[in-house]
């Protein structure tokens, strides 16, 4: 069975973290490859810090936000009770934002446009005590409605990040189109990281992540099959 079945509400969190554990496990066996390879990223977007400390009581150490403001209202509290918690900004980034998001995470995997490079860059010239680590958002399926780098521009941004801004790229992350097999824009994604020595892939969500740990994932985000049914947004 699949994670993605899991549909516990948020009081199950341990066991959905643990079934999605064991799935990973699994997936790494038939890859060939060492579960340490692959972090398991627990995307706790839209759910409160009480839906969040019994996973953080299950062991889970690395987590994903969509937006700055709602990471920045619940995070401070539980990372200074939890130390060695992980935070990673998996949403978009607004340049003006950025100061706020250096501070906050530990790896930002939507860096997508100049702008955003040329305030990353003037934030890191303030010597600030942290560096996140940076990956690019590259837009596989080229979706107007997304954000990313399209694949054909890759390359030349991804040189940019690092000669203009000197921006310390780790790695890629992408989404698939819902609408067809994640497959090939795992790999292809991975193709571009392994043409720029970049080691780090973010791809892979909860109906998909099998497939992207046999693609290279080293970085896997899951919500859903941990957490249970997002709470509704008003």
């Amino acid at each position: 069975m699949l994670p993605s079945q899991q549909t516990s509400l948020t009081s199950d969190s341990p066991s959905g973290l643990a079934a999605v554990e064991q799935d990973i496990a699994r997936a790494c066996r038939d890859a060939r490859r060492d579960r340490a390879e692959v972090t398991l990223i627990a995307v706790s977007k839209t759910f409160p810090a009480e839906a969040i400390t019994p996973v953080i009581g299950a062991g889970q150490r690395v987590f994903g936000e969509n937006r700055v403001q709602e990471a920045k209202a619940k995070w401070p509290a539980l990372t200074a009770a939890h130390p060695d918690i992980r935070l990673h900004l998996i949403g978009p980034l607004q340049s003006n934002k950025v100061r706020e998001a250096v501070a906050l995470f530990d790896a930002i995997h939507s860096v997508d446009r100049d702008s955003l490079c040329a305030a990353l860059a003037k934030e890191f010239s303030r010597e600030v005590p942290r560096r996140p680590d940076l990956f690019v958002q590259v837009n596989t399926g080229e979706e107007p409605q997304k954000a990313g780098v399209a694949p054909s521009e890759a390359d030349a941004f991804i040189a940019r990040c690092r000669d203009v801004y000197r921006l310390p790229i780790v790695g890629l992350m992408c989404i698939p189109p819902v609408d067809e097999a994640p497959g090939p824009h795992f790999a292809l994604t991975a193709k571009l990281a392994a043409r720029n020595g970049l080691g780090k892939l973010s791809m892979g969500m909860s109906a998909d992540f099998a497939t992207a740990i046999a693609l290279g994932a080293t970085h896997v985000r899951i919500g859903s099959a941990i957490f249970g049914t997002r709470p509704k947004t008003q």
